[in-house]
């Protein structure tokens, strides 16, 4: 990813929200300061469009986030993400597999035993519930977060 698609991130972002919490510029630039790997996929007709990206946390990262800190007690041997976006136009179209496979490589190479994420149950998202339960994500907890306005399910999947 470059420093200069930072305004398409922020964009694509809040355009999935509820799915993803909302940012601002300093969030997000916050966010992209605490990152480990940060990963965009590109239109190849417009290299300059970012169609979806991931932002992904180790263990020991200075990050309040209630989800990130649920799994760091659980564990520190895992690579967290904290969200993968992909753009309205984009879906359906493999991207989502194309940010996981780079997201479990990423894992894999930085040691880690385990992917975790979370996936909103109240507000509801069906669809990435069962597009992470394809990939092998399995529910290890849930919690409600934000003064319980939202419910997740906390998820898991082995990297090995």
């Amino acid at each position: 990813m470059h420093s200069d698609d930072a305004p398409q991130l922020l964009a694509l972002n809040n355009l999935a929200v509820p799915a993803v919490s909302e940012l601002d510029e300093f969030a997000l630039h916050a966010l992209l300061d605490h990152a480990h790997s940060t990963i965009a996929v590109v239109d190849d007709a417009e290299p300059g469009v970012v169609l979806g990206f991931t932002l992904t946390l180790i263990p020991g990262a200075d990050y309040q986030s209630e989800n990130y800190r649920w799994f760091s007690a659980r564990s520190n041997d895992f690579l967290y993400v904290d969200r993968i976006v992909v753009a309205e136009r984009a879906r359906d179209r493999g991207i989502g597999g194309v940010l996981y496979a780079a997201i479990f490589e990423e894992a894999r190479a930085a040691g880690a035993a385990e992917v975790f994420c979370e996936v909103n149950l109240e507000p509801p998202n069906p669809g990435s519930l069962r597009f992470h339960g394809r990939l092998g994500f399995v529910e290890v907890g849930q919690q409600a977060t934000k003064g319980g306005e939202v419910v997740v399910s906390l998820l898991a999947a082995r990297t090995r």
